[in-house]
Formats: structure tokens, sequence, C-alpha cells
């Protein structure tokens, strides 16, 4: 099973992710913060030890640390990491300059806009299930 961090500053979208995850076999061990600088940390500190989360669902607008100046941050980490962990981007944002800019990076594996449907994160959730990916 995959596991997921999800970073919004949304109480709603938090709930609407749980739901969209509940008997989601793929994906049963979910995180859910406001401040994704509490996951840069986590990052950092386990960085050696294998409990590094395998996808990061993330919204860009938000108010302390930006979805933005966060990709900035995780890209630093992951060129030294023994794993990189992926990130989609889940935003109301509807403008194609951010999706344009969120190809900059190389963690960024897709710009998806909210609300999310259950089959685009189960799809995600099948793709980053690391048990799948090594049989």
């Amino acid at each position: 099973m995959c596991k997921l961090v999800v970073i919004d500053d949304n109480p709603t979208d938090h709930y609407i992710m749980q739901r969209l995850l509940h008997n989601n076999y793929n994906c049963q061990q979910a995180t859910y913060t406001f401040d994704g600088r509490l996951v840069l940390d986590y990052l950092e500190e386990n960085k050696d030890n294998g409990t590094m989360p395998d996808v990061i669902f993330l919204d860009l607008d938000m108010p302390q640390l930006t979805g933005w100046e966060f990709l900035d941050k995780l890209e630093t980490f992951n060129a030294d990491a023994k794993k990189n962990v992926r990130v989609h981007i889940m935003s109301s944002s509807i403008r194609t300059a951010d999706v344009f800019q969120s190809k900059k990076y190389a963690c960024v594996n897709s710009f998806m806009t909210k609300p999310l449907s259950r089959d685009l994160v189960n799809q995600v959730c099948e793709q980053a299930n690391p048990m799948k990916n090594t049989a």
C-alpha cells in the first residue's frame, strides 16, 4: 500500500479526500496537514529510515508556506534523497500559467483541478503503490 500525504489549508478538502480514499486498497495510509513545513521537517528527519511518503497531494494557494515554496524546498531535498517523493498538485486554479509553472518541477507528476474524482485519486494511488511496482 502506498503512503500518502495531503497538504491543504482547507479542512473541507481534507474531508473530501478522506471520502475519496475510503476503501481504497492501494492507499490505506494517509496523513493530512495544513502546513507543508511539517512535511518538509518530517522528510528531512526520516530520509534514511524508509518511512518516506510515496505520494503528496499538494494545494498551491496556502497562507504560510505556499505550494510553490514547498516545491522549491522539495526539489532541493529530492536532489540528495535516496527516494524521491512524487507530487500531484490539486488546485482550484484553472490558470494555465500554474500548469506550465508546475512542469518546471521534476517532482510534480500531475496537475489536477479540484474537486478531484475517486477514479483519479485511485489511479494515482495505484501507480504509486510500491507493492505493485515491485511485483
